[in-house]
């Protein structure tokens, strides 16, 4: 049971990061923007599911690409 809290603990710490940079992008409630993903993959079986995932892996590309350097010797 302690591994399906440990697993548990990994997806809501990192999976509510997307949904809160998507809230922050719109200037709207993190909370908000759960529901949606949550009623839109219920409604449409499986499609807002897959789409949180791509934007994820979208986010964490982006993350990657355009890191913030304090000074030009940080490359």
């Amino acid at each position: 049971m302690k591994l399906f809290y440990q697993i548990l603990y990994y997806f809501q710490k990192r999976g509510y990061y997307v949904c809160q940079r998507i809230a922050e992008r719109f200037g709207i409630r993190a909370k908000v923007v759960r529901t949606s993903f949550m009623y839109l993959t219920f409604v449409t079986l499986g499609f807002g599911f897959a789409l949180y995932l791509f934007i994820a892996f979208w986010i964490r590309i982006k993350d990657i690409i355009y890191t913030k350097r304090s000074s030009v010797f940080d490359l």
